[in-house]
C-alpha cells in the first residue's frame, strides 16, 4: 500500500482525485490531503474516513511515495521539487513543468513510455490538450497530418470551483432579475460564450491556445505539426467539447478513422447522423473515454476530416490522466516492502 499526498485536495481537481482514487481502487494505505494554511482544519472524505488537511507549506514529504499536485503553478514550482527530493513520485497538474524538457509530458494512452523517463517530475498536460492527443494520435499513427485546426468550447471547471460557483450563482441571479456578477471570467458566462481562456499572449493567441500548440507538439513528438487552436469559455460544467479539422497528407475516409479511433485505448466511437447520435458535454460528464462523433470530409479539402470530441476535463482532463500515469509507473520497482516510483530526481 502506498502513502499518496494531494496538492490542493480542496479544489475542484483535488476532488475529483478523490473519486478517482477510490473508483480505481488505487492501493492508498495513508491519505494526506494538502492545501493552503486557510484550509488547515478541515478535512476531506475518502475510503468512509475522514482525512486533515494539513499545510502544503510545512509538510514533510518524506515516506510520501506519490504526490498529486494540483494547486497551481506557483506551488507546484515552490513544493513539487522539494516532494521529488524526498522521494516522491510527483505527477503535476499545473503548466509549472510542461515545457521542462526534464518532465515527461505524459497521456498514458499516447506517450507513457516517456513517463519511464522521469527524473521524480511528470506533467499532467492541460485538459484541452489531453482530449486532443488521445483522439489525435490514433489518426496520426495511421496517416501522415499536415495540419491540425481546432476550436474548444470549455467548460466552467476549467476555472476550479470559483467558475462552477460563478456559473450557479450567475443562473440564480438571472433568474431572479439581479444584475449578473463576475470575478471568475471577463465577462458573464451565463446564457453566453467567451472567446478567451486565461490570458493574451504572443501573436494575440490566449495562454490557453499556446499551452494546446505547444504541448500536443511535444505530446506527438511532432516539433513542427501546424496547428490553430481558439479556446472558448462556455456555459457548461465540468466537459469540454473540441471541434476539429485534421489535414492529412492522404486522403483519410471517414469510415477509416472511425475504425482507427474504434480501436484506440480512451476513445469511445459515437456517431451515427441518421439517428442524431453524436456526443454531448452532458453524456460525457463522469466518464472515463473521450467521446468522438460527427466524423466527416471537409468539404474544402479532399484530405481532410472534421470531427468532435467531448471529455470530462475534471476526469480525463486532468485526476484521471495523472492516477493513470501513477498506476502504470507503481510496479517499476519495489524496496522494503513499499514501493519505489523514482531515484532522487535531478530536478531542482
Amino acid at each position: 500500500m502506498l502513502t499518496v499526498a494531494i496538492a490542493g485536495a480542496t479544489g475542484a481537481v483535488g476532488e475529483e482525485f478523490l473519486r478517482v482514487l477510490e473508483q480505481r481502487r488505487f492501493p492508498v494505505g495513508r491519505l494526506v490531503p494538502l492545501a493552503s494554511s486557510r484550509s488547515v482544519g478541515r478535512a476531506v472524505r475518502f475510503a468512509g474516513q475522514d482525512h486533515p488537511v494539513a499545510d502544503l507549506a510545512t509538510f514533510d514529504f518524506r515516506g510520501v511515495d506519490v504526490a498529486f499536485f494540483s494547486a497551481g503553478a506557483e506551488r507546484s514550482r515552490e513544493h513539487g521539487p522539494r516532494a521529488a527530493k524526498a522521494g516522491a513520485l510527483v505527477v503535476d497538474n499545473s503548466s509549472a513543468f510542461r515545457m521542462d524538457p526534464r518532465a515527461p509530458l505524459v497521456v498514458p494512452e499516447v506517450n507513457l513510455d516517456a513517463a519511464r523517463r522521469h527524473e521524480g517530475i511528470i506533467a499532467n498536460p492541460n485538459c484541452s490538450t489531453i482530449l486532443l492527443v488521445v483522439v489525435l494520435a490514433p489518426l496520426l499513427r495511421r496517416a501522415p497530418v499536415r495540419r491540425v485546426v481546432v476550436s474548444t468550447y470549455q467548460a466552467v471547471s476549467g476555472a476550479g470551483a470559483k467558475g462552477l460557483d460563478e456559473l450557479a450563482r450567475q443562473h440564480e441571479e438571472e433568474r431572479t432579475g439581479r444584475p449578473l456578477t463576475t470575478s471568475a471570467f471577463p465577462y458573464p458566462i451565463a446564457s453566453n460564450v467567451i472567446p478567451f481562456v486565461q490570458a493574451f499572449g504572443e501573436g494575440d493567441l490566449t495562454v490557453e491556445e499556446w499551452k494546446m500548440v505547444k504541448e500536443t507538439r511535444r505530446i506527438l513528438e511532432h516539433p513542427t505539426l501546424p496547428i490553430s487552436a481558439t479556446c472558448v469559455r462556455v456555459p457548461v460544467r465540468r466537459a469540454h467539447s473540441e471541434a476539429v479539422n485534421v489535414e492529412f497528407e492522404r486522403p483519410v475516409s471517414p469510415d477509416e478513422a472511425r475504425a482507427w479511433l474504434r480501436a484506440a485505448p480512451g476513445v469511445a466511437v459515437v456517431d451515427d447522423p441518421a439517428h442524431l447520435r453524436f456526443p454531448t458535454p452532458r453524456d460525457a460528464e463522469g466518464l472515463d473515454d473521450v467521446l468522438v462523433g460527427r466524423v466527416r470530409r471537409d468539404p474544402g479539402c479532399p484530405t481532410a476530416l472534421d470531427l468532435w470530441l467531448t471529455g470530462d476535463q475534471l476526469r480525463k482532463g486532468a485526476a484521471l490522466n495523472a492516477v493513470q500515469i501513477a498506476e502504470a509507473l507503481m510496479p517499476t520497482a519495489s524496496r522494503r516492502g513499499r514501493a519505489v516510483v523514482g531515484e532522487p530526481p535531478g530536478l531542482p
